[in-house]
């Protein structure tokens, strides 16, 4: 099981899926089965420390890591916030 820039992919991850280049899903990643890169395993989203909700499906070619894009980010120079005007 791969995310979309290849990075192996396990349950339990933080991850983010993009449709149409759009981000369409935020959780953990769960019930993903070694073996599918594609709709494989759910995405649980929990607000505020509630109870996990499943939110979405898993297409894991639609996924990032969260860390890989907070690397993104970093080399795009996005990762500090703006100074205030």
């Amino acid at each position: 099981m791969h995310y979309r820039n290849g990075r192996e992919a396990k349950n339990g991850d933080k991850i983010i899926q993009f449709e149409g280049g759009r981000a369409v899903a935020l959780g953990e990643l769960r019930d993903a089965v070694p073996g599918n890169d594609y709709c494989n395993g759910d995405i649980y989203t929990s607000i505020n420390g509630a109870t996990p909700l499943k939110s979405s499906y898993a297409c894991l070619c639609d996924c990032l890591h969260v860390d890989d894009l907070a690397e993104l980010l970093k080399e795009k120079g996005l990762d500090k916030r703006p100074p205030g005007k």
